[in-house]
């Protein structure tokens, strides 16, 4: 009780200090009650981990957080709320718009609209909206939440039109079993919507919209072509301006640009999301497969090649079929059906149960250089980084129980090494546990899931526990990548597998002479080599290190008098094993030198009259500029360092 005698709630504060409230006090009542400071900076309160209103009611023993600007969550909680106010905008600016969904994204967020017929939405009005957008912004609206019977939501998004917003209510029911819904109240617009939101408007502080694009209602190809507006939100103008500069910087990288332009790969109607690698692109996979390779041979896999194509029931007993078939391509030949493999694993469980093993032939490493075939929807495709055929740097370690730790401390350390060979220097590392989709007992689950924590912890490595992530089959480590511009990539992978050995009866003889079950890994270092040469692109912006560049040389010739040294230069560097070009085309020096940086071949040589009098090359670095005349064997000793 207070000094008053009046009854009072106790909450718990981060540090384990208790705060005296009175009954039905808010999380903004709490932020007032520790300091006017801490209430102006509030946006939301966490209650028990979960984050809510600050509007929203806190009861007796809550364990709370105030979330300030501060908080990692801070800027997805504006962003939702500048999505909002975007709506607010559209419809305002384009009467008759039906508003469907909004979050947050990464980076930013985004709507989907159905605008009237008449209206064209482009990246040209988007300056409109954000004009409109700040109106709403600096007018300080208050978000407010309310709770009504699905029936009289469904009522009042009828009287709207708003055909979208009743469906989703409509799946609520099917689905959940809701009984009510929260609407949230900006302004003049009020949407569907689970929040939380932050107290007003005004906490948006820069706000940008930045394209346009289509997406399906639902991402379902057969539903309505909707109109999709994205745009990003900032604590402060100074975030905003550095959030643009980076967005620029990814797009002087992207690789669907660089890719082509620099003789990598191109992409054709003819197969949409397939990639066809160019020369040097296909220099480029054949050097990041040879680092692969080597650790390959380093660590004892054997390696192996299984057909693309397999009959169906393959991937019924593997378990895919549950789980793969909607993203599978199917063929069928003297009435029999068979797959375009999604995944490599069954067929090395086929070479496995070939033969009579050992115990102690394991660990056996099946490594493959597999292709696999996934139909994804046009829709999410994306350069390399999305495409439908790739090849995945795939092995299966077959071993016992006992050898697991070794095996998957083995796996990791080889992925530390490719990846810092790669110049990638920072590497976090997730274990993904149970998927609500999934085969095997809880017991299984329990027993794979403490053996890879166990296996990180002997490690020492620090990791952080993704609940439900894992594979059908089984928990995974997965590893990720930061690159140039602090972007983070999933690459590696190393799964924990107790069924399909199981469902392919594989075994081996152990010391007593019986037959048991091995236990599989499914392990990948870079995942997707097409995806990894991507990320490559766009990490060095083209400009590779010397030993992975394509071309790692290109002679240019003064004038066409030096053509032939030029081609004897040529011949005698790639006797020695650098991998070189040359630009004989008729132009001046100057005119190839630019050329080439645009090129960014690592070293240009120019070749005139003086050079073919000593028998040497001017080297030229793209990264160092002029670097002086050398003879040849000195130049290659320059790419080999």
């Amino acid at each position: 009780m207070s000094e008053t005698g009046e009854q009072q709630i106790s909450v718990v504060l981060p540090d384990g200090n208790e705060l005296a409230l009175r009954p039905g006090a808010t999380g903004l009542d709490a932020a007032e009650a520790i300091g006017p400071g801490l209430a102006r900076a509030a946006l939301a309160i966490r209650v028990a981990g979960e984050t809510k209103d600050l509007s929203s009611e806190l009861g007796d023993g809550d364990r709370i957080e105030i979330v300030t600007d501060r908080d990692p969550e801070a800027l997805d909680l504006i962003r939702h709320d500048a999505a909002h106010v975007m709506a607010t905008a559209v419809q305002e600016l384009y009467p008759g718009t039906q508003v469907t969904i909004g979050p947050a994204i990464e980076g930013g967020f985004y709507y989907d609209f159905e605008f009237p017929e008449e209206v064209t939405i482009t990246d040209a009005d988007l300056p409109g909206i954000e004009e409109a957008m700040r109106a709403h912004i600096a007018a300080g609206e208050g978000f407010s939440r309310r709770d009504v019977p699905v029936a009289e939501a469904l009522e009042i998004f009828e009287e709207q039109g708003e055909r979208y917003k009743v469906e989703l209510i409509e799946d609520l029911v099917a689905n959940e079993g809701v009984e009510t819904v929260s609407l949230y109240r900006n302004g003049p617009f009020e949407d569907l919507c689970r929040g939380p939101h932050g107290p007003s408007t005004d906490r948006i502080k820069a706000v940008r919209l930045e394209s346009v694009a289509g997406a399906y209602w639902r991402g379902d190809e057969t539903r309505q072509m909707l109109t999709r507006i994205y745009g990003t939100a900032f604590f402060s103008n100074s975030d905003l301006e550095d959030h643009l500069e980076a967005l620029e910087e990814a797009r002087a990288r992207d690789h669907r640009r660089l890719g082509p332009e620099l003789g990598l790969f191109m992409f054709s109607p003819v197969a949409p999301g397939m990639p066809f690698w160019l020369p040097n692109g296909t220099v480029l996979l054949r050097l990041i497969e040879a680092e692969v390779q080597e650790q390959l041979d380093r660590r004892g896999y054997r390696e192996i090649s299984t057909p693309e194509v397999m009959d169906e029931s393959l991937w019924k007993k593997s378990g895919h079929w549950e789980n793969y078939e909607d993203a599978m391509y199917f063929v069928e030949v003297d009435e029999r059906r068979f797959a375009l493999r999604p995944m490599n694993c069954p067929g090395a469980c086929l070479v496995f149960g070939s033969e009579r093993h050992s115990y102690r032939e394991l660990p056996l490493r099946l490594a493959e250089f597999g292709q696999v075939t996934r139909n994804e929807r046009e829709g999410v495709l994306h350069g390399l980084l999305r495409v439908r055929s790739f090849t995945q740097d795939d092995a299966h370690v077959f071993c016992t129980e006992e050898q697991i730790e070794a095996e998957v401390t083995d796996i990791c350390e080889a992925i530390d090494q490719l990846y810092s060979r790669f110049g990638f220097e920072q590497v976090e590392v997730e274990l993904s546990t149970r998927p609500a989709k999934s085969m095997g007992t809880d017991e299984q689950w329990e027993k794979a899931e403490a053996m890879l924590a166990s296996a990180l912890d002997r490690q020492g490595r620090e990791y952080k526990v993704n609940p439900g992530d894992g594979a059908f089959y089984g928990p995974k480590i997965d590893f990720h990548v930061t690159d140039a511009l602090g972007r983070s990539w999933q690459l590696g992978t190393c799964q924990l597998d107790f069924q399909m050995p199981e469902r392919f009866d594989l075994t081996y003889t152990d010391a007593n002479d019986e037959q048991v079950r091995p236990v599989m890994i499914h392990r990948a270092l870079l995942g997707s080599m097409e995806r990894f040469a991507g990320i490559l692109v766009e990490h060095y912006a083209g400009r590779f290190p010397v030993w992975l560049a394509p071309v790692q040389a290109i002679l240019l010739p003064v004038s066409d008098s030096q053509n032939g040294y030029a081609a004897t230069v040529e011949a005698e560097l790639r006797e020695k094993g650098v991998r070189v070009v040359t630009d004989s085309r008729s132009e001046s020096v100057g005119r190839k030198i630019r050329d080439a940086e645009l090129g960014r071949y690592p070293f240009m040589l120019v070749v005139g009259e003086r050079e073919e009098e000593s028998g040497q090359v001017a080297v030229r670095s793209h990264e160092k500029g002029e670097i002086g005349s050398m003879t040849l064997d000195d130049f290659c000793m320059l790419t080999a360092s």
